[in-house]
């Protein structure tokens, strides 16, 4: 009886002390990252403004994507590296009228933003927005999307796995705060270049050889559609990333890091 109870203490002692250590090792890592990013971000002091707060905080940017591929559990910032979005919708007019579509794209993963850079960032204090350039290497995006259309009077509806891989890519960023803190944000994304792409739309024709032969015409003569497809493409990102900001930064207290000096 006694070794049985020696037995059960050794198990509660041992389940105690692996308890304390998750406790322990949770509460230095919650410590760690406020004192990293209060190192990082506690380098712009928010008095300060103009070119020299615009640049500091450029840097900050940069030196924040670290944190891309696992995101700030603490603060609800989901990863970026790669970062979801659910769904994204687009539409042109009546998907049943002359011209008109729908497009909608599910479970969409993007990756790149590690191996991104901001170029320019631009705040503006008096508006509650900030204005920034990035620009990815390579940024590749994956995911199903559904696609419903009237062309030459027959109704025409696609669905299927996609994906798109842009090369030398920049993109202007636009995050306005639309009221007091904690209100909603309010994102604009504008491409400003494209250098190459690659893209693969399953199911778009029917038969596979059809289909590699779409992708080849997309693939070669992309730039020709560009100025079709830049504005979609805009609305679409734009979209996706109000969500996916107001989800990861609507809350976060930025001026809890910045320095008051």
């Amino acid at each position: 009886m006694l070794q049985q109870w020696l037995s059960n203490c050794s198990y509660l002692l041992v389940a105690a002390f692996s308890i304390q250590f998750l406790l322990s090792t949770h509460a230095s890592n919650q410590i760690s990252v406020d004192e990293d990013l209060k190192h990082l971000i506690g380098r712009c002091e928010s008095q300060s403004a103009g070119a020299e707060f615009d640049e500091c905080m450029r840097q900050v940017f940069n030196d924040l994507r670290a944190y891309f591929p696992t995101g700030v559990e603490h603060y609800n910032i989901k990863p970026f590296d790669p970062h979801y979005s659910p769904f994204v919708e687009a539409r042109r007019g009546d998907s049943n009228g002359l011209g008109g579509f729908k497009l909608i794209l599910r479970n969409v993963s993007e990756y790149g933003w590690s191996r991104s850079e901001v170029t320019k960032f631009h705040s503006e204090p008096e508006e509650q927005r900030i204005v920034y350039a990035q620009y990815f290497p390579e940024k590749s995006l994956e995911g199903y999307y559904e696609f419903a259309a009237k062309m030459l009077g027959k109704e025409m509806r696609r669905k299927g796995f996609w994906n798109l891989t842009l090369y030398d890519y920049s993109q202007t960023t636009s995050v306005r705060r639309v009221g007091e803190p904690g209100s909603l944000l309010k994102v604009h994304v504008e491409v400003d270049r494209i250098g190459g792409m690659e893209l693969h739309i399953g199911d778009l024709l029917k038969g596979q050889p059809l289909n590699q032969l779409a992708d080849g015409v997309i693939n070669s003569m992309w730039q020709l559609g560009l100025p079709f497809l830049k504005p979609i493409i805009n609305e679409l990102v734009s979209t996706a990333f109000t969500d996916i900001f107001n989800e990861s930064f609507r809350y976060f207290p930025l001026e809890k890091f910045l320095s008051k000096s």
